[in-house]
């Protein structure tokens, strides 16, 4: 009998298969469809001179290209169209190709339905990857097989015949990954929501729907885990179909995970101690809550504790890059909103020297500018949102001249520069952007790995 991938990749041949997007995530599928005799016209705006020899090499396996600004100009008569998450829908040639009776589908879609085994999956505006890590990691520590996926580990469409019944999967799911799934998780999570990619999205509304993918489609037997002090995700509770575990750092809860006397509770059990947590902040305490109602009745209480101990985080998110001078170097690259920034500020006990501006969401940093002023001591900004999130320092109450001092930096390097001459003994100097990366880098991995290597190269 043939497997489950198989099928599926048999079930195409005889069709124009397009796939949008030849980034990480569709190598593989595109790989896949031709060794199985799928004709694949793969589209993507890059030109062929940007990706070294591989449209070249594809093209001998059969591949046809389409390239440059008309790349979603040749759609006409596909069967199917695998469409890349930054790629929105409702764009006009993927509408005129549905209407022609084309099926729209990606390939997370296609390993949801292809998927052997549990599937928990995790989304939010902030503490989506962390989560989904914590997660992961307390499984694999209680013994599981664990594929991670989604936005971070590797594509798992095409590895879907290595995985068994008895495994489990996390993804991290973006919202422009969930705009489209017609299935969800068995146990989803929701760590939070706030404005966040309203560049691309229409509207809140849209975006907020498209995260409500995520256990709108789940059934009785079924888990969604929900931030009750997040006024967004708590409204979810009325919607779902399964069970409903909240979790809160703020309040009491009879039934869900909470705080009691500094430990975090599941279901009125304690489970974890949070001076047991080696990861700074408020935000990370929220992280480990909405894992714990993730994976309550998978992990022992015990491997939580031991696990919480010695994990020291994801790059990029709140990573200690230094201490020089008696000066430490966070590296926050990871905070590309307000909310995630001001979730970082509130990780240290006392005001810090702050590096943030970047690419512009068309987000507001009104929220942004309170925080700001009680505990940054020094801003030092940069990038295209720079003047939003000076606006919004200088608007905000208790705002004095100097308090903090502020500082236009042509660059990342200025900027570290300038916060190693005006860093103290005893003084944080972190970067997190409160911005996306793509006025000036690739993605936030680059920002935040220039910013390491300016701060290794201090003298």
């Amino acid at each position: 009998m043939d497997s489950a991938l198989k099928e599926y990749f048999s079930s195409l041949k005889g069709k124009k298969v397009a796939v949008i997007g030849l980034g990480v995530s569709n190598r593989p599928l595109v790989e896949g469809l031709l060794d199985a005799g799928v004709k694949v016209l793969a589209c993507d705006k890059r030109r062929r001179e940007d990706f070294d020899g591989l449209i070249e090499s594809l093209e001998r396996r059969g591949l046809t290209a389409a390239l440059g600004p008309d790349y979603l100009d040749h759609l006409d008569g596909a069967g199917v169209i695998f469409r890349t998450p930054g790629l929105m829908p409702d764009v006009p040639q993927l509408k005129r190709a549905v209407e022609a009776g084309a099926e729209l589908t990606s390939e997370m879609e296609a390993f949801l339905d292809l998927c052997p085994c549990r599937i928990i999956a995790v989304t939010g505006s902030d503490g989506k990857t962390t989560t989904t890590t914590i997660i992961a990691g307390l499984l694999k520590a209680a013994g599981y097989r664990t594929f991670v996926g989604g936005n971070i580990g590797h594509p798992l469409l095409c590895q879907v015949d290595d995985i068994r019944p008895d495994d489990i999967v996390v993804l991290e799911l973006s919202s422009f990954q969930l705009m489209t799934v017609g299935q969800s998780p068995s146990i989803a999570v929701v760590t939070n929501l706030a404005p966040n990619h309203l560049d691309v999205h229409k509207d809140m509304d849209e975006y907020v729907n498209a995260k409500r993918n995520i256990f709108a489609y789940q059934d009785s037997s079924d888990r969604v885990v929900l931030n009750a002090d997040n006024e967004i995700t708590a409204s979810f509770a009325a919607q779902a179909r399964g069970a409903v575990t909240l979790f809160s750092r703020k309040g009491a809860l009879e039934n869900g995970v909470c705080l009691r006397d500094k430990t975090v509770m599941c279901h009125g059990r304690p489970v974890l101690a949070v001076d047991d947590i080696l990861l700074p902040g408020l935000h990370n305490l929220e992280n480990y809550m909405a894992a714990i109602a993730a994976v309550d009745g998978l992990v022992p209480d015990e491997v939580i504790r031991n696990f919480a101990r010695t994990f020291g985080g994801v790059p990029h998110r709140i990573e200690l890059v230094r201490e020089l001078d008696g000066v430490r170097y966070y590296n926050d690259s990871i905070a590309s909103s307000p909310s995630r920034t001001m979730a970082g500020l509130r990780s240290f006990a006392r005001k810090v020297i702050l590096i943030a501006g970047g690419y512009d969401k068309h987000i507001p940093y009104d929220a942004l500018g309170p925080e700001i002023v009680e505990r940054v001591k020094a801003l030092l900004l940069t990038g295209d949102t720079a003047e939003k999130i000076k606006a919004a320092t200088l608007a905000a109450p208790g705002f004095r001249e100097g308090g903090p001092a502020i500082f236009d930096c042509a660059g990342l390097q200025e900027a570290v520069n300038r916060a190693r001459g005006l860093a103290q003994p005893g003084d944080v100097v972190i970067l997190s952007p409160a911005s996306a990366s793509f006025d000036r880098f690739k993605n936030f991995e680059e920002r935040g790995n220039t910013f390491k290597d300016l701060v290794n190269a201090l003298q």
